[in-house]
């Protein structure tokens, strides 16, 4: 199983977004987490379609984007052919979520289903056999900068469980007041890939923060395989 970080873009300097994704590509990121809010869904509004497509033209790097927004169905296509790699759809926010998946994978994507802090994993399990990832929330979407909460590592937890006893080999993602000081927490509890977005673009030395999440992601990746 491979062990990832997944920057935020959220928390990069959006007057410098092509020095930041280079900075993350130089040393050692191969995913991007790109939050995508409507301001409906989450209290917030961030990017959309047209800096989606943007950053597709000037990285290889994978786009790991995060749907916080109503009826997300509605632009699964658009975000497709944007460039997304991975869309992520919140299984509170879909009015059938198992279609949804499908249309994701059926464009040749990877498909996606997130959970809110107070969402119980088991809602989701059903929906494990459609989904290559399982994001769970660990702060409250729409925001970032938020603390860690702790009753979350019990849906990374149960997800996990299930992973190994279904046989499936989805992803476990985990998103919301990571920092190098708490981020095994959400490792020894299942996860393989962490995003980080005030704990890397927040830091004095963004580059040097990097390198500490892909040193403990690789003791892990090590003990795993």
């Amino acid at each position: 199983m491979n062990y990832l970080l997944s920057p935020s873009l959220l928390s990069a300097d959006f007057t410098q977004l092509g020095r930041d994704i280079e900075l993350c590509k130089k040393n050692g990121v191969k995913y991007l987490h790109v939050d995508v809010m409507d301001g409906v869904f989450v209290p917030n509004i961030s990017i959309g379609i047209p800096v989606v497509k943007s950053i597709r033209k000037i990285t290889p790097l994978v786009l790991d984007v995060h749907l916080m927004i109503t009826e997300p169905e509605r632009y699964i296509e658009a975000f497709s052919e944007a460039g997304s790699d991975i869309i992520n759809i919140h299984y509170e926010a879909c009015s059938d979520c198992a279609a949804a998946l499908k249309k994701i994978r059926a464009l040749g994507k990877k498909s996606a289903v997130t959970i809110k802090p107070k969402t119980d994993y088991n809602s989701i399990l059903p929906l494990m056999e459609l989904a290559d990832m399982a994001l769970v929330m660990s702060v409250e979407p729409g925001f970032g900068g938020q603390s860690f909460i702790e009753s979350t590592l019990k849906n990374i937890e149960g997800l996990a469980e299930y992973r190994q006893k279904s046989g499936l080999g989805y992803d476990i993602e985990v998103d919301g007041g990571v920092y190098i000081d708490n981020v095994r927490r959400p490792l020894d509890a299942g996860a393989n890939i962490i995003v980080a977005g005030s704990a890397v673009f927040g830091s004095a030395d963004p580059a040097e923060t990097i390198r500490e999440f892909n040193a403990v992601l690789g003791e892990y990746e090590k003990r795993g395989n």
